[in-house]
């Protein structure tokens, strides 16, 4: 089969595309044929040894594809079936072995593309707005990167939810999609300082929680862009790392609660699994979640898209077509 490898750490160039051996199911697992593959900023952070791990491998961590091959034990799944899974790496390739509980039915009311753009992003969303800190109607929220993959849907569930979103982009353009998502107030952080701005807009009082997937160049402006007793959620590093602090300093700012979540503690269980992804799936299906996933690349061109994400080119879901 094709994919990609990575066999050092590096940029974009390090995706390797070639021939690759086929995957074998090994008892409860199955093989499932790839259709589409999502492109993540944890794909960066793997391919770059930020987030390290054995060399050589294959990146990809969500995709949507076609049940081929059941191994030994698997009864709960039927070969033709049509499925996603998230958190499990080896999705840039034609084929991947993947354990049948961890396996996420796709509805008939989702095609393939919109289902891989739900997958990491929807669910990531999901856990963060709901559980990670649980975001109430009326209340300021403050979304960075508000029209990226994860930031057009949560802007769009917060929306729902009935919270107040300041949403920061670079550009009109992306600050035109941040607002048709639900946004209240956009701040272009490349004219305007956005803690001055959240303050201005909540009365000087500050935003009950920052949703921060930038991390080096916006998180110390963020925490002060906090209320008393707000949470900084730092669920990225696009900029690059955030900087190391004195957890000291979280309480003369106000008693302020810092978290760096990852989807994969919050679908930890099966039931978990499910319960997000049918909520997101179900949303979509309804037309009450809009996917936007504009960006199309080849698997041969992964150190493309890997490219164009990085350089913030995109907006939206970026997908490998397999």
């Amino acid at each position: 089969m094709r994919g990609i490898q990575v066999k050092r750490y590096g940029g974009p160039e390090v995706l390797e595309y070639g021939e690759l051996p086929d995957p074998a199911p090994a008892a409860g697992e199955v093989i499932v044929r790839v259709k589409v593959a999502g492109v993540n900023f944890t794909d960066v952070y793997s391919r770059t040894g930020t987030y390290p791990g054995a060399l050589p491998f294959t990146p990809g961590v969500e995709g949507v594809g076609i049940v081929e091959q059941l191994g030994s034990g698997v009864t709960d799944v039927k070969v033709g079936a049509r499925v996603g899974w998230v958190m499990i790496k080896g999705g840039y390739a034609e084929r991947i072995a993947l354990p049948a509980q961890r396996l996420v039915p796709i509805p008939d009311g989702v095609d393939d593309r919109a289902a891989a753009a739900l997958l990491l992003q929807g669910m990531t969303a999901h856990f963060l707005l709901t559980d990670c800190y649980r975001v109430q109607r009326g209340e300021w929220i403050l979304i960075h990167a508000a029209a990226g993959g994860v930031g057009l849907l949560m802007t769009q569930i917060a929306h729902r939810i009935g919270a107040r979103v300041i949403g920061t982009t670079s550009t009109e353009e992306k600050a035109a999609l941040a607002r048709a998502a639900g946004a209240d107030e956009i701040v272009l952080y490349t004219q305007e300082d956005f803690q001055a701005a959240a303050r201005r807009i909540t009365d000087g009082v500050g935003v009950s929680v920052v949703y921060d997937s930038v991390g080096k160049t916006t998180f110390l402006k963020s925490l002060d862009s906090l209320r008393p007793r707000g949470y900084m959620v730092l669920f990225g590093g696009s900029s690059g790392p955030a900087p190391s602090i004195d957890p000291m300093i979280l309480n003369p700012k106000g008693s302020l609660f810092l978290t760096r979540p990852t989807l994969g503690n919050y679908v930890a269980t099966r039931e978990e699994l499910l319960r997000r992804a049918t909520d997101v799936f179900g949303w979509a299906a309804k037309g009450e979640l809009e996917v936007h996933a504009e960006h199309d690349y080849a698997l041969a061109d992964a150190a493309r898209a890997h490219a164009d994400l990085e350089a913030r080119k995109t907006t939206g879901k970026i997908l490998l077509i397999i």
